[in-house]
């Protein structure tokens, strides 16, 4: 082994580490780190600006305009890329990191991969207290970036220069392990950024990193074999591990060869195609009231690479009591949920080898042939609910249609929080895998116009399908987070946004008039505003347009159509504003376990309390 050293700062030899980490993208060798989103504050730009400027041309670094929605911008890349390269996001101390607390949730909660650094206090503490540092009077150690501890697979805090040559691999490995997959952290304490050490050469050679891909236990494909050999009417439920594991063909075609139906949740959406055999549909609270009815019916789930969140049990009632589980999945604590008989492996090698174990079994041929004839209805709701009409203000689902029919196959639907979701997820319909970027792990209002800049990255990067970022939101999202309009145009990135403007927080309304409570707070007309009868709308034409972005408003949909086309033929970012139904959605039929009042002085809380009990009365409990 080499003894040879090479004297670096801290901050350099971060940076130097970084460049030298490589992956592997349909055969070809790329950088793992594809690129930094940073913004400078004392607590990071005298040292680690230095090390940047100097590799600009291996490790790109992309100016944000906000902490969180640059990490946003990291973890929308990750996404599109399936978690084959990763993005640095690089804060400030103070203010500047904890504005990316938010943005490391999401990453948390999705299981995906991003390096978040950010600027510390001093190690030597003998300027203290210095700029932005909260003190803790009986924890002096403690700063704000204590606060990720709760929201990141991996936390440590540089003080020492040599402390990074055990951190930095821990932290990539940590990030590409597909069972503990989720945001690292580092914080660098100020003055230990500045410091120069004599790091060992071999700690900067190139290293190609592969995504491992564990197997599961032999003797447990086995029994889960054996356990859906006995379903009459099994079922398949697709995550996003399915996406993440590269398993979309394989799940394909072991769903045709069984004849076992395939539903997805928010994060599996785009695994198969919309029209595929074997597709029956969303599952859950936003799903489709074909995969609903088939999970009642349901006698074994085959769950891949899905966390099971309420929005896709139905808060637990989704299935029958007596239905048994089986579970796909790399980390243990999700494959073991509800007493599921728990398969801990790589979807992609898990299913093949499930289907090894499975041989010649086929579920009963009616069984996919109703699952068909009922997602046939689906599609047929879906066309009504999508169909053009004569009403004033079209409906999200009508705007989703124009979309389906303009969007081109590698274009990718982003969405997140508000009304959205639920009209995407259901009415979406996917022309090519991974094509479909719904944020429901975070919920986070502000993901999606950054996620949009990631995606655009991605998509012109290795294994990019090189369309077009297609970003849905609502008027209370944009106004959120809108500033990567801007980043974008700066950059030259092409994405298009449809802002649908119904007034307010549309679909938190809707879930408050569910439970009873009157419109409060919501909708701009039930706010404390000057004018209830007639509150200030934003112009979002005029304001995409001063961040740099061609604009447009629909006056309808035929409008919308051919903004749509007009978008497509711009470069940069194109913001397409249309009013749209604060009250009309689709249907989905599945339950969801929220807090009413147990007591209430409106008689409308009362009644819902009581539906809310028996929701929750119908939940398997442990079972």
């Amino acid at each position: 082994m080499s003894k040879d050293t090479v004297r670096l700062t801290l901050s350099q030899a971060l940076v130097r580490y970084l460049c030298n980490q490589f992956t592997e993208i349909d055969g070809e060798h790329v950088p793992l780190f594809a690129g930094l989103f940073g913004i400078f504050g004392h607590g990071n730009v005298t040292c680690l600006s230095e090390a940047l400027e100097q590799v600009q041309d291996r490790l790109p670094t992309w100016r944000g305009q906000n902490e969180q929605s640059m990490a946003l911008a990291a973890i929308g890349f990750a996404k599109a890329t399936r978690r084959r390269q990763i993005m640095v996001a690089a804060a400030s101390i103070g203010p500047g990191a904890t504005n990316m607390v938010t943005a490391a949730g999401v990453a948390m909660a999705n299981r995906l991969p991003v390096l978040l650094l950010a600027g510390d206090t001093f190690a030597n503490r003998l300027p203290d207290p210095v700029l932005q540092q909260v003190e803790h009077f009986g924890n002096p150690s403690v700063t704000v970036n204590d606060a990720f501890k709760a929201v990141v697979r991996y936390w440590d805090r540089i003080t020492q220069p040599e402390q990074i040559i055990q951190s930095l691999p821990q932290a990539v490995a940590t990030m590409l392990d597909p069972a503990d997959c989720g945001p690292a952290f580092i914080g660098l304490a100020q003055d230990a950024q500045e410091l120069a050490y004599d790091y060992p050469e071999i700690f900067f050679e190139p290293r190609t990193w592969t995504i491992p891909r564990p197997r599961p236990d032999r003797d447990v494909v086995a029994r889960a074999a054996e356990l859906l050999r006995t379903a009459r009417r099994p079922l398949i439920i697709a995550g996003g591990g399915t996406r993440y594991s590269l398993a979309e063909d394989v799940l394909a075609d072991f769903a045709v060869r069984h004849g076992i139906p395939v539903v997805e949740t928010i994060a599996g959406k785009g695994t198969l195609t919309h029209d595929h055999p074997a597709h029956a549909g969303p599952i859950g609270i936003v799903g489709s009231t074909s995969a609903n009815a088939l999970a009642r019916e349901a006698d074994v789930i085959l769950a891949i690479g899905t966390r099971l969140q309420d929005f896709t049990t139905g808060s637990w009632t989704a299935f029958p009591a007596e239905a048994r589980f089986i579970s796909i999945n790399a980390a243990r604590f999700d494959a073991m949920k509800h007493r599921a008989l728990s398969v801990v492996g790589d979807a992609r090698e898990s299913l093949a080898e499930l289907d090894a174990a499975l041989g010649a079994y086929e579920a009963e041929p009616a069984w996919m042939g109703h699952a068909k004839r009922i997602f046939g209805q689906w599609n047929a709701l879906l066309d009504e609910h999508q169909a053009p009409s004569n009403a004033h203000v079209p409906s999200y689902a009508q705007v989703v249609g124009v979309l389906n029919r303009i969007a081109r196959p590698q274009d990718t639907l982003i969405a997140a929080a508000g009304g959205t979701p639920g009209e995407v997820t259901k009415g979406w319909r996917v022309k090519n895998p991974n094509t479909f970027d719904c944020e429901f792990g975070f919920s986070c209002m502000g993901y999606e116009i950054a996620a949009g800049w990631g995606c655009a990255m991605a998509q012109s990067g290795p294994g990019g399908l090189r369309g077009t970022p297609i970003v849905m939101l609502g008027d209370g999202t944009y106004m959120m987070m809108n500033s990567d309009i801007y980043s974008a145009a700066l950059t030259g990135h092409k994405m298009i946004v449809v802002v649908c403007d119904n007034g307010g927080y549309a679909v938190i309304n809707r879930l408050q008039q569910a439970k009873g409570v009157p419109g409060f707070n919501n909708l701009l007309t039930d706010c404390r505003v000057q004018d209830r009868h007639a509150p200030i709308h934003v112009d979002f034409v005029k304001h995409a347009e001063a961040m740099g972005a061609q604009a447009r408003r629909a006056e309808g949909l035929a409008d919308l159509e051919d903004a749509l086309k007009w978008a497509q033929g711009n470069s940069g970012v194109t913001v397409i504003s249309i009013v749209s139904d604060a009250f009309k959605w689709v249907p989905g039929d599945a339950d969801w376990d929220v807090g009413v009042p147990e007591v209430s002085n409106f008689e409308a809380v009362r009644n819902a309390r009581l539906a809310q009990e028996n929701i929750r009365r119908a939940r398997r409990l442990g079972v």
